[in-house]
């Protein structure tokens, strides 16, 4: 059991993971070792406080030593599904539970929307988990969607395990070639089905009949990843102490919306890991 769960490895979870760390505070951190991907793309960063004209592959090189330098350590495995109990929270990261008394959730800014039927049929078919779940669509018919290219392998797994996949990229020339995989020009419109997955409909009017449906991308949508969570458009909503509506649960930086400034997540991330000090503090007095 740990005090603190970390879900993203951007300059929030950074500020508070060293902040959490200097409390010492036990932590399981899931995210990239390779930090933000937004910051490595961005071409230079003028407006960072105590940092001059740097390029975002050059500040997560800083960040990346710094949290090296202070013995932090990141998982990096992505976290499909939290669940509050009376102990604190059960997170899955890919095909493993953890379990921690306050969850830091720091995901960014998901412009993901999700299918219509995604949310209503996840766990009745639909699926972010290729590990975890893959097995029970052995000899079946499924729908992949493949966010990325980092996520090709786990199509590759699904395709071993399943007689028929249709796989469906927002990209070109996609690396996944086998006889019973079928790349869809096609693009999912729609998860089909009542009380379980029956199909997908794709926007070119086509319908195809699946078992399941696997949704492979970077991110879950917040309100998706912890249900109950109050959400403001796609924004999670939190107190000036940067508490969710949910006990324990505390959100930092673009996932809290705009402004999207590296000093505003930081900022938050600190506040954070100050309130998670605070509300760990109350725990144990009980």
């Amino acid at each position: 059991m740990y005090d603190v769960a970390i879900v993203g490895s951007g300059p929030a979870a950074v500020s508070a993971a060293l902040t959490l760390k200097n409390h010492n505070k036990s932590i399981i951190w899931f995210g990239s070792a390779k930090m933000s991907p937004k910051v490595e793309k961005s071409e230079m960063i003028a407006n960072y406080p105590g940092v001059a004209m740097v390029t975002g592959r050059e500040l997560n090189r800083l960040y990346a030593r710094q949290i090296a330098q202070a013995g932090l350590e990141i998982t990096e495995r992505m976290v499909t599904n939290i669940l509050p109990n009376r102990r604190g929270f059960m997170l899955q990261g890919g095909d493993e539970i953890y379990e921690a008394k306050t969850v830091l959730l720091c995901t960014g800014s998901v412009s993901a929307k999700g299918f219509p039927g995604e949310e209503r049929l996840l766990g009745s078919g639909v699926s972010y988990c290729a590990t975890c779940d893959g097995f029970l669509y052995k000899g079946k018919t499924i729908a992949v969607f493949c966010g990325g290219r980092e996520y090709e392998h786990e199509a590759e797994y699904l395709a071993e395990l399943a007689e028929k996949v249709y796989l469906f990229t927002p990209y070109a020339d996609c690396g996944v070639v086998r006889d019973n995989v079928t790349v869809n020009p096609g693009r999912i419109k729609e998860i089909t089905g009542a009380m379980r997955v029956e199909g997908v409909m794709l926007t070119d009017g086509r319908s195809l009949a699946v078992n399941g449906v696997f949704v492979l991308r970077s991110a879950v949508a917040p309100g998706t990843l912890l249900r109950g969570l109050e959400i403001d458009g796609a924004d999670i909503v939190v107190d000036r102490h940067m508490a969710t509506n949910v006990p324990g649960c505390f959100a930092a930086g673009d996932c809290t919306g705009r402004p999207y400034q590296l000093a505003k997540a930081a900022g938050e991330g600190n506040v954070a890991a100050h309130s998670i000090v605070t509300y760990l503090a109350g725990l144990e007095k009980q």
